[in-house]
């Protein structure tokens, strides 16, 4: 049988944690549901038949008895896998991460490392509630001693959670949810990439589109509509969310002089914020433009009837495109502080 197999995104995951579970039997699942039932996504289905019950363990319904108990194997020289059910579901375990995971590392001068991956499955587009479709990614990157990741292809979420189980540092997966069905090739005999290096997922000319996650996709389609009208955009997959692989997006954003960051997170305090400033304060003779940035809205996560009104889609993140190569957009009747256009002379001309 060929190494390489057409899987679902969900079941590329579940293929790497069978490949972490063979490799080290140190390795240990923990969660919700996800023994019996395999996840509510389905994603640890069969494992405990093929691995047994003290390696995927049903645990009772309590995040922060997890995340303690969690900790407490990684000092036992454990490599605990830990799943949230949903990310909303993070918050009751955000001491124990903030406060043990990220820091017990420095706090015992590296005698203790913490090698502990926590998966959450993040993002809207499934038409769930607050609490079942948010994006939490910005108090984890925040952490300093927490790596925070996210893939958005198959072969990415077979190679990532690998890498972060193999780490020796703790880990925030972040699965997008509404991409666990997209199908794809991976390579199940491919080796072992350390965590951090972001990927060009399309090269182009003219604007560097940055996201991550379930916004990479968008994006591509986002690139594809605009090489229609004869504008090239170079999409850049983060895929690493803590530390961010800046090399690649400066050098990207030296050559076409203008970024657009899209995530699905709200606008104020988001990745988006921090990109757009650090590129900003490096490539600020470069820029054609200010960075703009296309994202959730600073509200608590809608109903689902309305969630396409918040999380970015096509349009709203080719009016980012538009706005940073200054084409007319919708951004410019919805934003009070957009600069004003330059005036069309007679002649069909600019005029300041």
């Amino acid at each position: 049988m060929s190494a390489t197999q057409d899987l679902a995104f969900g079941k590329a995951i579940t293929a790497g944690l069978r490949a972490a579970l063979a490799a080290d039997e140190k390795v240990v699942l923990m969660g919700e549901d996800i023994g019996t039932l395999g996840g509510v996504f389905r994603i640890t289905d069969g494992l405990m038949e093929e691995f047994g019950r003290d390696r995927v363990v049903d645990t009772p319904l309590a995040e922060s008895g997890i995340m303690g108990t969690a900790v407490g194997l990684a000092y036992a020289g454990y490599r605990p896998v830990v799943e949230i059910q949903f990310d909303g579901f993070v918050y009751p375990s955000f001491d124990q991460i903030v406060s043990q995971v990220a820091k017990t590392h420095f706090r015992t001068g590296g005698a203790v490392r913490m090698p502990l991956t926590i998966r959450i499955p993040f993002g809207g587009g499934i038409g769930s509630p607050e609490h079942h479709s948010e994006s939490p990614e910005a108090y984890f990157v925040h952490t300093a001693g927490l790596r925070v990741v996210s893939p958005s292809t198959p072969q990415e979420g077979f190679d990532l959670i690998r890498a972060a189980i193999a780490s020796d540092d703790p880990v925030v997966y972040l699965e997008p949810k509404r991409r666990y069905h997209d199908r794809g090739p991976v390579d199940l005999a491919a080796p072992l990439r350390p965590l951090g290096p972001a990927a060009t997922a399309a090269p182009g000319t003219d604007v560097t589109l940055v996201a991550y996650g379930p916004l990479v996709r968008t994006c591509l389609q986002a690139a594809e509509a605009a090489a229609a009208e004869g504008i090239s955009i170079e999409v850049i997959d983060l895929r690493s969310l803590a530390p961010v692989d800046y090399g690649l997006i400066e050098a990207s954003v030296r050559r076409t002089g203008r970024l657009v960051v899209a995530h699905e997170a709200g606008r104020t305090g988001g990745l988006g914020a921090e990109i757009a400033a650090t590129v900003t304060e490096r490539c600020f003779h470069w820029l054609e433009h200010a960075p703009v940035r296309v994202t959730g809205f600073d509200i608590p996560y809608p109903p689902a009837k309305l969630e396409h009104h918040h999380v970015p889609d096509l349009d709203r993140i080719l009016d980012g495109v538009d706005w940073v190569l200054g084409r007319p957009n919708s951004l410019d009747s919805l934003d009070p502080f957009a600069p004003p256009r330059p005036l069309a002379a007679a002649d069909g001309t600019e005029r300041a």
